[in-house]
């Protein structure tokens, strides 16, 4: 039984060390109070060569695009839409349609009013779809907690 074992356990570490989880996409936050009001809060994708994600502003029937949703808070506001540099916009076969995406690195910005000059903390959540030239992964949800000093 004990040889059973360790056989059974010596299988899932090797099927595990196959089964590796692909991450083409790091996230990193930054915020800069602009006055005793306002701030702008910052999303940057990094992608590895190859990847790409998609705009805010992709239509119905396409990829998933990036999305940004933010926590209620008493201490702030945003202000308007998350806004997103101008993108690569090409045609892609498997959606049939034309669709803008990123590659290499992307800055997201979101403005915020602060309700008093303290310092707050803006939490929430994004999602994003990322993929290749060969396949495309599951949407990914990631939340962030961003100090606004």
């Amino acid at each position: 039984m004990k040889k059973l074992l360790v056989l059974f356990a010596a299988i899932m570490l090797s099927a595990s060390a196959f089964a590796q989880i692909e991450t083409p996409v790091k996230w990193s936050y930054a915020a800069k109070r602009v006055s005793k009001t306002e701030a702008v809060v910052f999303f940057k994708a990094t992608m590895e060569d190859g990847w790409h994600i998609y705009s805010q502003n992709v239509k119905e029937g396409g990829p998933n695009k990036t999305s940004f949703t933010f926590a209620a808070s008493k201490d702030f506001t945003p202000v308007g839409k998350t806004t997103e540099p101008k993108g690569i916009t090409k045609y892609e076969k498997v959606f049939s349609m034309d669709v803008t995406y990123f590659e290499k690195s992307v800055i997201f910005q979101q403005k915020i009013k602060l309700k008093s000059a303290k310092a707050t903390t803006v939490k929430g959540k994004l999602e994003y779809m990322t993929c290749n030239d060969m396949k495309c992964l599951p949407p990914e949800e990631v939340a962030f907690s961003i100090p606004v000093k």
